[in-house]
């Protein structure tokens, strides 16, 4: 383990003064009480801060909006998985038994969080400039390479300004249903749009996921109404 810890602190690019730290971010809390949801609280405070500097940077003619949607894309649990992966948490996370027989070490909400929790503990153990050179060593590469008309709106937030554009309400989750074991559950989100009398309901592995395809069968529902014909044009 120490080997591979000394790899890990290679790839972050940051040697830890206390390497206790360190330790504490890779401990889920199914393997004992000095887990890291603590550190995963204020690592995603300080990864927002620190991408919203390094976009800040980088698109100096964009503005808010633009820049909020990227942040949106680059700080989700698909890009913070993929960051998980570049630095091999699977073969340093701190799982019980039972959570590595389930698979736990490759789970995607897993490996974003654990990223999180790095970066607060970099945080804690070097300050922001050291948090904010590990969160561009993740994420520079992809910010140069993009451009803000890459980055699409998220269903949610295209929902809701295609509500707002015709003075309609914005709509409303709730949870429907969720399935499967506390670590690997699947959730059922309802959309409504109570002004159009319309509800849809999407899955995912978190909460957030479900809401997000609730709204993109929403929006599929919306657009084919508002086409001439049909019963929003009617």
């Amino acid at each position: 383990m120490d080997q591979r810890l000394e790899s890990l602190q290679h790839r972050l690019g940051h040697r830890f003064a206390q390497p206790s730290l360190l330790t504490r971010a890779l401990t889920h809390r199914s393997f004992g009480a000095d887990h890291n949801e603590r550190l995963e609280f204020l690592g995603d405070a300080v990864l927002n801060l620190a991408v919203s500097s390094l976009l800040f940077d980088r698109f100096a003619g964009s503005d808010e909006g633009d820049l909020t949607r990227v942040r949106a894309h680059l700080v989700r649990e698909d890009s913070l998985h993929r960051a998980g992966l570049q630095l091999g948490l699977p073969e340093v996370l701190r799982l019980s038994e039972s959570e590595m027989r389930a698979s736990g070490a490759q789970r995607p909400s897993t490996l974003a969080d654990a990223v999180e929790a790095i970066i607060g503990a970099t945080f804690l153990d070097g300050g922001f400039e050291a948090a904010h050179g590990v969160v561009q060593r993740l994420f520079g590469e992809l910010i140069t390479g993009t451009e803000v008309g890459n980055w699409s709106k998220d269903p949610k937030t295209e929902l809701q300004e295609w509500l707002q554009g015709r003075r309609l309400p914005v709509p409303a989750y709730r949870i429907k249903s969720t399935r499967g074991q506390a670590h690997a559950q699947t959730f059922e989100v309802e959309c409504a749009v109570a002004a159009l009398g319309l509800i849809e309901t999407g899955e995912g592995r978190s909460r957030r996921n479900a809401e997000q395809e609730a709204a993109r069968r929403m929006l599929d529902t919306l657009k084919a109404s508002d086409q001439p014909g049909g019963p929003l044009r009617s």
